[in-house]
């Protein structure tokens, strides 16, 4: 039997299309930083060799020339007082100041030389550093030495300019006379006047009034404009002397006329000094009580129309030859120490006058709780009118009062020369006082 083939059937074959997807790209950002260090290393080197060269110059500078004096105007008294204690302080350690100046200037030149703060810069070319270094070290000689000599040079022309005042002033011609012979001479004989810059500057040697800020050799606008002086009086002539904190060596104030003793003159009433008083000196009554400090202090010589002292504490006391219209010596008993003002290279130099005339001499210590220190005030020979010679409120190692004349011409009932029971001592000498009749000067002057 045979098989049956069937037919095969067969489907056709569809293809579908292959779909694709389109492919996107993003973009690649690449984030890059850098800091300039090279660049900001080379500007803070510079700014510290600024920096280190400028502070080893100033260094250098103070170490020795003081310019506080100079700029003590332009800025409050206790900065200055402030700077001048560490300018004094470098001058003192002179070889100490030199060397770190010196070192500071060194170093910033050394950093310079290096171009950035790597050290092996300067281990690689020690030579080329050094030699570098010497280069700014020999510039800056040759301009110290080159204003050294100048400085010289200006100094010895202006001894030399203003020897013929010196030499008046020795003679014993008061400042004011001094000019104007100088003035007359030089007028009549070549028609130049003496140099304005040697004596028309107000100070303290030349027997100039005004308010000096202790050890100041000029007058202190700051002080004479904040204390008001001729504000009130525009002809006020007082001698005044300001202490603070820096101790004075020496203050002589010698041959002087003071007060009333010239025709048209009379005492001021500007600050804590009265009209009554033609001397003053001595601390003052503020919230705390504030004292000068004095080694030793000498009245001798003087003529005044009361003279009087009261709250003062002393070691040793000697009264010795004074003369007055009726006195009052109470000598008191205390146990105050032997007493001297030192302070070193801190210590400011003296202040002289030898002649002239006043409205009125005035030392105190203004600022309350800082006592001024003197290590010796002298004054001798002046010659007073119109008001009292009045000393309170010090400590005094060695007080001595001698061979003084003070007397109104009230009798003796008035004592005119009086040392209060609050004047103490460990010693005292009183000998060769006596009562005599003497009334205040009465001879007009003509201020020169």
């Amino acid at each position: 039997m045979k098989k049956l083939k069937f037919p095969t059937a067969s489907l056709p074959k569809v293809k579908f299309p292959a779909l694709t997807f389109a492919s996107f790209k993003l973009p690649r950002v690449q984030f890059t930083f850098s800091f300039p260090f090279r660049t900001t290393g080379l500007i803070l080197g510079a700014i510290t060799t600024f920096i280190l060269v400028v502070l080893g110059s100033l260094g250098l500078l103070v170490s020795y020339i003081n310019p506080v004096p100079h700029i003590t105007p332009h800025i409050p008294l206790h900065i200055a007082n402030e700077l001048f204690d560490s300018v004094v302080y470098m001058q003192a350690n002179l070889v100490l100041s030199i060397g770190i100046s010196t070192s500071l200037i060194i170093v910033g030149f050394l950093l310079h030389a290096a171009s950035s703060f790597t050290p092996m810069a300067i281990v690689r070319s020690p030579v080329r550093v050094y030699r570098k270094v010497t280069v700014w070290r020999d510039w800056l000689i040759a301009k110290i030495t080159y204003l050294n000599e100048e400085s010289a040079k200006w100094k010895t022309a202006f001894n030399i300019a203003k020897f013929p005042f010196s030499l008046l002033r020795a003679m014993g011609f008061s400042p004011q006379m001094a000019v104007g012979i100088l003035a007359v001479g030089s007028t009549a004989a070549t028609g130049v006047v003496v140099n304005e810059t040697i004596l028309a500057e107000r100070s303290f040697t030349n027997g100039d009034s005004g308010i000096y800020a202790a050890p100041s050799n000029v007058p202190s606008p700051t002080l004479e404009e904040t204390m008001a002086w001729r504000k009130e009086n525009k002809q006020d002539n007082t001698l005044r002397i300001v202490l603070g904190t820096t101790p004075v060596r020496e203050i002589r104030i010698e041959n002087v006329s003071v007060g009333t003793v010239y025709s048209g003159s009379e005492l001021p009433t500007v600050g804590n000094a009265s009209s009554t008083t033609a001397i003053l000196v001595g601390g003052v009554d503020l919230d705390t009580d504030t004292v000068l400090e004095i080694g030793e202090l000498i009245i001798e010589k003087s003529r005044c129309k009361t003279m009087d002292f009261s709250n003062i504490d002393t070691h040793t006391i000697n009264v010795i030859g004074n003369a007055s219209d009726g006195q009052s010596i109470i000598q008191t008993a205390g146990t105050s120490r032997m007493r001297a003002i030192g302070g070193g290279h801190h210590q400011a130099d003296a202040m002289m006058v030898n002649g002239g005339t006043y409205d009125r001499i005035w030392i105190d210590a203004p600022t309350s709780a800082v006592n001024g220190k003197i290590g010796k005030l002298v004054l001798s020979n002046l010659y007073t009118e119109g008001g009292s010679c009045t000393f309170e409120r010090m400590k005094i190692g060695t007080l001595t009062i001698q061979l003084n004349e003070s007397g109104a011409g009230d009798g003796f009932d008035d004592k005119d020369f009086v040392i209060a029971g609050t004047v103490t001592s460990a010693n005292w000498t009183v000998t060769d006082n006596v009562e005599v009749v003497i009334a205040e000067p009465t001879e007009t002057l003509t201020n020169e």
